[in-house]
Order: C-alpha cells, then sequence, then structure tokens
C-alpha cells in the first residue's frame, strides 16, 4: 500500500469515527441549521436616551442593509450606509463610517455627536431568504409556468 493509499484510508477511518461519534441517524440532520432571525428596522426610529441604547442601535445599524439616516446634534443629516463601527471605551471613542447616499466618500462620525438614528431605506436583504426562493419557485411551477427562473430583484 502506498502512502497515499494509507493517508486515504486514514481520512476515511477518521470520517467515519466523526460521523459514529456523532450518532445522527439521518444524514439529513446534519443539513438543518436554525437561522437567525432578522428584525423588520425598516422605519425605526430607536431611543437614543441612554449609552447602551446608542451602542445598540448604532450595532443594529451597521448590520441593516439597507440606508439609515443619522441627524448630528450639530442639526446636520447624513443619509447612507453604515458600513463599519469601532466602539471605544466611551461614546466619544467610538465611531461609525458611513458611506453618504449622495457622494462617494467615506465618514467618520462620533457616536457623541449623534442626535438621532432612523432606518429610513429600504432593507435590500430582506426577504431574500432562501426559503422565500424556494416558495416562489414552487409558486410558478403550480401555475404551469414552463422555464421557471427566479431572478434577482433590481437594486435601486
Amino acid at each position: 500500500m502506498t502512502i497515499e493509499q494509507q493517508e486515504g484510508a486514514q481520512d476515511q477511518a477518521k470520517d467515519r469515527f466523526k460521523m459514529s461519534s456523532l450518532r445522527i441517524e439521518n444524514a439529513d440532520e446534519l443539513e438543518v441549521v436554525p437561522g437567525r432571525e432578522r428584525e423588520d428596522l425598516q422605519g425605526w426610529i430607536p431611543s437614543l436616551a441612554t449609552e447602551e441604547e446608542i451602542r445598540l442601535a448604532l450595532e443594529k445599524a451597521f448590520d441593516y442593509r439597507g440606508d439609515v439616516t443619522i441627524t448630528l446634534k450639530d442639526g446636520r443629516e447624513i443619509q447612507g450606509y453604515v458600513f463599519d463601527r469601532r466602539t471605544g471605551a466611551s461614546l466619544a471613542d467610538s465611531v461609525v463610517r458611513v458611506i453618504p447616499s449622495n457622494e462617494r466618500v467615506k465618514l467618520t462620525i462620533a457616536y457623541s455627536e449623534i442626535a438621532r438614528l432612523h432606518f429610513s431605506g429600504r432593507d435590500t436583504a430582506a426577504g431574500k431568504s432562501f426559503e422565500a426562493w424556494v416558495r416562489k419557485y414552487w409558486e410558478k411551477k403550480a401555475r404551469g409556468e414552463k422555464n421557471i427562473q427566479i431572478e434577482p430583484e433590481k437594486l435601486d
């Protein structure tokens, strides 16, 4: 037996051991993993009364796949996509990074400068689950459509 054959046999033995240690009768059970529930944040204006509320709202803004409108304490409004955040010991040390929707620059805004936050844009990831795709497929098939293709939505 060559070295490659021995290594292959060892890999197969390891895989069999891993599967037997899992004690799963049905391999399909390995394929089902619970998904993460996504909040419907579109239109939400969070309370920013406490430091914890500010941090939590900006963390959700980072996860959001649409534009947010940030009103600064000096009255300026910035609408754009939150692509980064860096948390520090205080609100003044923590920043959110935004790409405004009307220009291609990257702005850095301290948490301490934010007076209001509004999830103003459409969440482009909402309804994009595999289950939604399968449901649309079966609806089209039930209507008797042929050459079924599920096309992605056009982004604005």
